[in-house]
């Protein structure tokens, strides 16, 4: 489990041992975690950490949402939208006038707070402020619910429905294109059983569909499983999406074809470590001959890692900024 962050730290500081927190959207923290009675998260993964913990973890489109004992502390993220959009939902799942704390680093957009709670006709008060960090204090008000956060656009001849925080949000990445072009160029005319693995808004998911592939996207982000979704139905096309940290909900089930664009940010870090496992366990995840076919910024140290898993790999398309890997049992 990570170090403390900023942001926890003081949540420490103003609240001090003592702290009995309902965290909302929080980041990995083993006091945060110590300190919490339940959370809501849109991350898998670090829900599994905290139900492994013994507390209570839901996401944010489980329904119902039963509020637990605890101060309410969300934690704003870095997408404003998304900050935005986790304000409605607080107003719309809690009781009129519950207090709710919102703490975030200055460098995430913290500041603009007080005027995004002024927009909602809610009130705000400044608690404390330290490690590059601000406190504030509001409390709920009744509004109705509304879909404004979710964007939908035209691409690829795909109607894409995107939610702030979900990767490509609102745009196709540079590399997803990247990818396709491959694919288009590479894959046999048949149909597949096709995984996309960190499927984002769908757009994999939904463009191979629509060449007739059988599709099964995962994401470890729930809002990326609901905008996936979303963008299939937009497009009346047939495919399972599913929440899954990896491979974690996809045990003994194989695949002609593992796709992906895997992340390598979290939060602000980089980080190897699910890309490092999509790779490594993908030969348990594909029929014989299957393949693994995967796009990422060229300076990735993936070659390597690819090399252990399939003995060798090709590289199907290099613009210099990306890279398209190829993986393929033998």
């Amino acid at each position: 489990m990570s170090a403390q962050s900023p942001a926890c730290q003081l949540l420490e500081r103003f609240y001090g041992q003592t702290a009995h927190l309902w965290p909302v959207a929080p980041p990995a923290d083993p006091w945060l975690q110590d300190h919490s009675t339940a959370m809501i998260s849109g991350d898998m993964a670090l829900r599994q950490q905290w139900l492994t913990s013994g507390k209570i973890a839901a996401s944010p489109f489980d329904v119902p949402i039963t509020q637990q004992d605890g101060q309410v502390v969300l934690f704003w993220p870095k997408a404003h939208q998304l900050g935005i959009w986790w304000l409605e939902w607080l107003c719309c799942v809690l009781p009129e006038n519950t207090p709710v704390d919102v703490v975030g680093e200055h460098q995430g957009g913290i500041k603009r707070v007080p005027k995004i709670l002024g927009e909602f006709g809610m009130r705000c008060d400044k608690l404390d402020n330290a490690r590059r960090c601000t406190l504030f204090a509001t409390r709920t008000v009744a509004i109705e619910k509304s879909d404004n956060t979710w964007q939908t656009f035209e691409a690829l001849g795909v109607t894409l429905v995107s939610h702030p925080g979900v990767f490509g949000h609102g745009k196709v990445d540079e590399g997803t294109l990247l990818l396709l072009e491959s694919i288009a160029s590479s894959l046999p005319k048949k149909p597949l059983n096709v995984l996309d693995v960190g499927c984002g808004d769908g757009i994999i998911a939904a463009w191979l569909a629509k060449q007739g592939h059988q599709v099964t996207a995962v994401d470890v982000s729930a809002f990326a499983v609901e905008a996936s979704q979303r963008t299939l139905a937009a497009n009346g096309l047939e495919g399972r999406v599913l929440e899954s940290d990896i491979y974690s909900a996809l045990e003994g089930e194989s695949f002609d074809l593992i796709v992906s664009n895997p992340p390598f940010h979290q939060e602000r870090a980089i980080t190897y470590g699910p890309s490092a496992r999509l790779i490594e366990d993908a030969p348990r995840h594909l029929t014989a001959k299957g393949q693994l076919i995967l796009v990422a910024n060229a300076f990735l140290p993936y070659p390597n890692v690819l090399e252990g898993a399939f003995g060798s790999f090709d590289i199907l398309a290099d613009n210099r900024r990306f890279r398209v890997y190829q993986g393929r049992l033998q």
